[in-house]
Protein backbone atom coordinates (compact mmCIF):
# COMPACT_ATOMS: atom_id res chain seq x y z
CA UNK A 1 0.00 0.00 0.00
CA UNK A 2 2.70 2.23 0.88
CA UNK A 3 4.56 1.65 -2.00
CA UNK A 4 1.25 2.07 -4.09
CA UNK A 5 1.00 5.50 -2.78
CA UNK A 6 4.59 6.49 -3.03
CA UNK A 7 4.60 6.24 -7.05
CA UNK A 8 1.15 8.19 -6.98
CA UNK A 9 3.65 10.87 -5.48
CA UNK A 10 6.07 10.13 -7.71
CA UNK A 11 4.12 10.16 -11.00
CA UNK A 12 2.87 13.96 -9.88
CA UNK A 13 6.60 14.97 -8.75
CA UNK A 14 7.39 13.89 -12.80
CA UNK A 15 4.00 15.99 -14.36
CA UNK A 16 5.45 18.28 -12.63
CA UNK A 17 8.92 18.75 -13.12
CA UNK A 18 7.88 18.10 -17.08
CA UNK A 19 5.52 20.91 -16.81
CA UNK A 20 8.41 23.26 -15.64
CA UNK A 21 10.96 21.60 -17.90
CA UNK A 22 9.08 21.06 -21.29
CA UNK A 23 7.66 23.97 -23.55
CA UNK A 24 4.28 23.43 -24.55
CA UNK A 25 3.10 21.94 -20.71
CA UNK A 26 1.84 23.97 -18.24
CA UNK A 27 0.44 22.88 -14.77
CA UNK A 28 -2.04 25.49 -13.22
CA UNK A 29 -3.80 23.22 -10.59
CA UNK A 30 -3.56 22.73 -6.81
CA UNK A 31 -1.38 19.76 -4.69
CA UNK A 32 -4.40 17.08 -4.30
CA UNK A 33 -5.02 18.14 -8.02
CA UNK A 34 -1.52 17.12 -8.77
CA UNK A 35 -1.87 13.60 -6.35
CA UNK A 36 -5.36 12.85 -8.59
CA UNK A 37 -3.12 13.66 -11.60
CA UNK A 38 -0.60 11.10 -10.81
CA UNK A 39 -3.05 8.53 -9.50
CA UNK A 40 -5.02 9.00 -13.08
CA UNK A 41 -1.33 8.39 -15.05
CA UNK A 42 0.02 5.30 -13.24
CA UNK A 43 -3.79 3.67 -13.81
CA UNK A 44 -3.34 4.45 -17.72
CA UNK A 45 0.62 3.33 -17.40
CA UNK A 46 -0.91 0.03 -15.66
CA UNK A 47 -4.32 -0.45 -18.26
CA UNK A 48 -3.86 1.35 -21.55
CA UNK A 49 0.30 1.23 -22.13
CA UNK A 50 0.36 -2.25 -22.39
CA UNK A 51 -2.40 -2.83 -24.81
CA UNK A 52 -0.87 0.03 -26.56
CA UNK A 53 2.34 -1.57 -26.45
CA UNK A 54 0.75 -4.97 -27.80
CA UNK A 55 -0.64 -3.49 -30.58
CA UNK A 56 1.96 -1.22 -31.71
CA UNK A 57 4.85 -4.08 -31.09
CA UNK A 58 5.70 -3.74 -35.38
CA UNK A 59 6.48 -0.30 -35.36
CA UNK A 60 8.26 -0.94 -31.72
CA UNK A 61 10.55 -3.26 -33.31
CA UNK A 62 10.92 -1.03 -36.77
CA UNK A 63 11.78 1.62 -34.62
CA UNK A 64 13.92 0.26 -32.34
CA UNK A 65 12.07 0.95 -29.61
CA UNK A 66 11.46 4.63 -30.00
CA UNK A 67 8.00 4.30 -30.46
CA UNK A 68 7.61 3.95 -26.60
CA UNK A 69 7.83 7.66 -26.84
CA UNK A 70 5.27 7.90 -28.86
CA UNK A 71 3.31 5.66 -26.70
CA UNK A 72 4.05 7.96 -23.49
CA UNK A 73 3.37 10.88 -24.93
CA UNK A 74 -0.56 9.26 -25.86
CA UNK A 75 -0.93 8.52 -22.49
CA UNK A 76 0.48 11.90 -21.14
CA UNK A 77 -1.85 13.82 -23.33
CA UNK A 78 -5.04 11.33 -22.20
CA UNK A 79 -4.32 12.96 -18.76
CA UNK A 80 -4.35 16.25 -19.89
CA UNK A 81 -7.33 15.62 -21.64
CA UNK A 82 -9.26 14.05 -18.33
CA UNK A 83 -8.25 17.49 -16.16
CA UNK A 84 -8.38 20.16 -19.50
CA UNK A 85 -8.76 22.80 -16.75
CA UNK A 86 -5.29 21.47 -15.47
CA UNK A 87 -2.26 20.63 -17.39
CA UNK A 88 -2.30 21.83 -20.78
CA UNK A 89 -0.14 19.73 -23.38
CA UNK A 90 0.28 21.63 -26.80
CA UNK A 91 1.75 20.86 -29.98
CA UNK A 92 3.28 17.31 -30.98
CA UNK A 93 6.17 17.37 -29.79
CA UNK A 94 5.69 18.48 -26.09
CA UNK A 95 3.80 15.56 -25.23
CA UNK A 96 6.28 13.44 -26.19
CA UNK A 97 9.17 15.36 -24.62
CA UNK A 98 7.13 15.25 -21.62
CA UNK A 99 6.79 11.43 -21.70
CA UNK A 100 10.57 11.36 -22.13
CA UNK A 101 10.80 13.37 -19.00
CA UNK A 102 8.40 10.87 -16.64
CA UNK A 103 10.24 8.29 -17.57
CA UNK A 104 13.68 9.73 -16.70
CA UNK A 105 12.41 10.94 -13.68
CA UNK A 106 11.02 7.33 -12.94
CA UNK A 107 14.25 5.62 -13.97
CA UNK A 108 15.86 7.70 -12.12
CA UNK A 109 14.29 6.89 -8.44
CA UNK A 110 13.85 3.44 -9.58
CA UNK A 111 17.96 2.82 -10.18
CA UNK A 112 18.40 4.88 -6.48
CA UNK A 113 15.97 2.64 -4.13
CA UNK A 114 16.93 0.05 -2.27
CA UNK A 115 16.14 -4.11 -3.62
CA UNK A 116 14.24 -6.16 -1.21
CA UNK A 117 15.20 -9.95 -0.91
Amino acid sequence: MLRALLQIVLNGVALLIAAYLVPGISYTGSLPRLLLLGLVLGLLNLLVKPILSFFSFPLIVLSLGLFYLVINGLILMLVAAAFPGDLQVKGCLAPILGGLVIAAVNWLVRAFERKED
